[in-house]
C-alpha cells in the first residue's frame, strides 16, 4: 500500500500558483527550449505562408525605405549623413530599426495573439515573445546581408575604403542590447493590454513617431544647436544607433558613456517587463 503511494506521488511536474512576486521560474525556459525553436518557425513560416514573393519581402521594404529618406532626407532636406554615403547611411539605420520595431511589436501582443493556447496548455509564457524576438534575428540577417552586398557594391565600384576591423564585433553585443530592450518594453505594453486594449493601438502610433526621436534618417550631429535634441539624447536607442555606424563606417558620434545610459535603460526596462509579466500572467485569462 505504502509503494503504491509512493508511485502516485511521483509527477514529472507539478504545476502551482506562484507564491512570490518575484516567483519567475526563468529555468523553465531551458526546458522548453525546443519548444521556443518550434515557435520560432512557426512565427518565420506563418508570415510568408500563402504569399508570392515570401522572404524576398525582406529585401524590398528596406530598398523602398532607402529610396523615400533619399528623397525626403537627403534631396528635400539636404541633411548631411557624416561622410558617409547616403545609401548606406540610410539602410543601415533601417535595418537596425525594423529589428526593434518587430520584436517591440511581436511582443508587445503577446498576451492577445496567444491567448488560444495559453487557455488550453501550460508551458513559460515567457517562451512567446522570445520566441518573436529570435525569429526577428533571421530577419535582421536577411536585410543585413543585403546591407553588405550594398557596401560591397560601393566598395567595389565606388571606391569606398571599408575595411574589417575589430569594431564589427560590437553588432552583436549591440544586438542584444536592442533585443532586450524591445523585449522589455514589449513584455511591459503586453502586460497592460490585457486590461487596457487601447495600449495596442496606441503602440503603432508611437512606434511610427519614435522612428523620428531616433537617428535613423538623419546623424547625432546634425542636431547640435537644434533646442529639441534634448529629446533625441534622452532616447536610449540613439547610442546603439550611433554605435551601430560606427562599427561598420568608423564615423559617427560614439560614446561609452552613452552606451552604459542604454544597456542601463535595457536591464531595467527588462526587469520591470518580467515583474509586470509575472504578475499579470496569473490572472490574464479573466481579462483577455
Amino acid at each position: 500500500m505504502e509503494e503504491k503511494e509512493k508511485n502516485a506521488e511521483a509527477w514529472d511536474l507539478v504545476i502551482q500558483s506562484r507564491s512570490s512576486f518575484f516567483d519567475l521560474n526563468l529555468k523553465d525556459l531551458w526546458k522548453y527550449r525546443d519548444l521556443i525553436m518550434l515557435f520560432v518557425r512557426r512565427d518565420f513560416v506563418a508570415t510568408y505562408k500563402q504569399t508570392i514573393l515570401g522572404p524576398l519581402w525582406h529585401f524590398i521594404q528596406p530598398v523602398f525605405t532607402t529610396i523615400m529618406f533619399l528623397f525626403v532626407f537627403g534631396k528635400i532636406a539636404n541633411i548631411p549623413t557624416d561622410g558617409i554615403p547616403p545609401v548606406l547611411f540610410y539602410m543601415s539605420g533601417i535595418t537596425l530599426w525594423n529589428y526593434f520595431s518587430s520584436c517591440l511589436n511581436g511582443a508587445s501582443n503577446t498576451f492577445l495573439s496567444n491567448a488560444g493556447i495559453f487557455g488550453k496548455v501550460y508551458f513559460p509564457r515567457l517562451v512567446s515573445p522570445i520566441s518573436i524576438v529570435i525569429s526577428n534575428i533571421i530577419r535582421f540577417g536577411i536585410q543585413f546581408l543585403l546591407l553588405i552586398l550594398v557596401m560591397l557594391w560601393y566598395v567595389i565600384f565606388k571606391g569606398l575604403d571599408l575595411q574589417l576591423s575589430w569594431t564589427w564585433l560590437l553588432i552583436i553585443p549591440l544586438l542584444i542590447v536592442m533585443a532586450g530592450m524591445g523585449l522589455g518594453l514589449g513584455i511591459i505594453i503586453s502586460s497592460m493590454t490585457t486590461k487596457y486594449r487601447d495600449m495596442s493601438v496606441l503602440i503603432g502610433f508611437a512606434v511610427q513617431l519614435l522612428i523620428y526621436a531616433t537617428p535613423v534618417a538623419y546623424p547625432l550631429s546634425f542636431l547640435a544647436g537644434k533646442s529639441y535634441k534634448w529629446l533625441v539624447n534622452i532616447n536610449p536607442l540613439s547610442p546603439l544607433m550611433e554605435a551601430f555606424r560606427f562599427a561598420l563606417f568608423h564615423k559617427g558620434t560614439f560614446s561609452a558613456g552613452s552606451l552604459i545610459y542604454s544597456i542601463s535603460f535595457m536591464l531595467i526596462s527588462f526587469f520591470v517587463g518580467l515583474l509586470m509579466f509575472n504578475k499579470v500572467e496569473r490572472t490574464f485569462m479573466d481579462t483577455v
